[in-house]
């Protein structure tokens, strides 16, 4: 079973408000045909979930958050995944619609319905859900990244790979001349957390990266403008990007 994050960067035009990049988001779809085994989708919210958690100041962390901002973050999250929905179909694919709320109650996990996920996706269906805004009770609302529901279900369904499909190549040891990290194992890296982005940007997707990596699995950073290379990631060909060795 292979588990994929679509990132927001990757599926959205992050720099204007609700806009998907939807021939990049085809491109992505057409090219997971290719892959023969179960996998579960996993998408973030980009232009449209993080763009007004930042309008609305919502965070990943429990409060009593506005309860307008709540509702128009999570509607905007049911318009994007609506939209990879039906660029699932429009491939013959089958996506089956799966809100994070179907398996989290407040912040906990389900597990036993975490485990009927990996049961749909051998069904032939693709489980597909996304960060979004979550009830946490005593009227309190937080936002659970995408990032962090990777590592929700890599923890407890043991994927054969995690892959996050990013808008760059995955990670820079230097910025400037854009060399690659090709392969880490247990290295500590000092990411800054952008003030634009309320789940943390690439600094949490390192941070979850390495969670799941530590469990003994391993997790691929790859660039989804080139989506040939989720593939050569899935098939162990010559791969290009950054891999997270448990």
């Amino acid at each position: 079973m292979i588990l994929i994050k679509l990132g927001g960067s990757i599926i959205t035009n992050k720099e204007k408000a609700t806009t998907p990049r939807p021939n990049t988001l085809d491109n992505i779809v057409r090219t997971l045909k290719k892959i023969e085994e179960p996998i579960i989708i996993v998408h973030g919210g980009g232009s449209f979930g993080h763009y007004w958690s930042v309008k609305f100041k919502m965070h990943t962390k429990p409060a009593k958050y506005n309860v307008h901002g709540v509702s128009v973050v999570k509607n905007s999250m049911v318009e994007l995944n609506k939209i990879i929905l039906d660029s699932f179909l429009k491939y013959k694919l089958n996506p089956y619609c799966l809100p994070p709320t179907d398996f989290v109650i407040g912040d906990k996990p389900i597990r036993k319905k975490i485990i009927e996920i990996e049961k749909i996706a051998k069904s032939r269906l693709i489980p597909v859900t996304f960060g979004d805004a979550l009830w946490y009770g005593q009227k309190k609302s937080y936002i659970l990244s995408g990032d962090r529901i990777m590592t929700i279900l890599a923890t407890i369904l043991k994927p054969k790979l995690s892959i996050f499909v990013l808008n760059i190549d995955g990670l820079y040891s230097n910025l400037k001349t854009k060399k690659l990290i090709n392969e880490l194992k247990g290295e500590k890296l000092l990411i800054s957390k952008s003030s634009k982005d309320v789940t943390g940007g690439m600094r949490r997707k390192v941070e979850e990266a390495t969670k799941i990596s530590k469990q003994g699995l391993q997790v691929f950073f790859v660039n989804g403008n080139k989506p040939q290379r989720i593939i050569d990631a899935v098939k162990r060909k010559k791969f290009y990007g950054t891999l997270f060795r448990g």
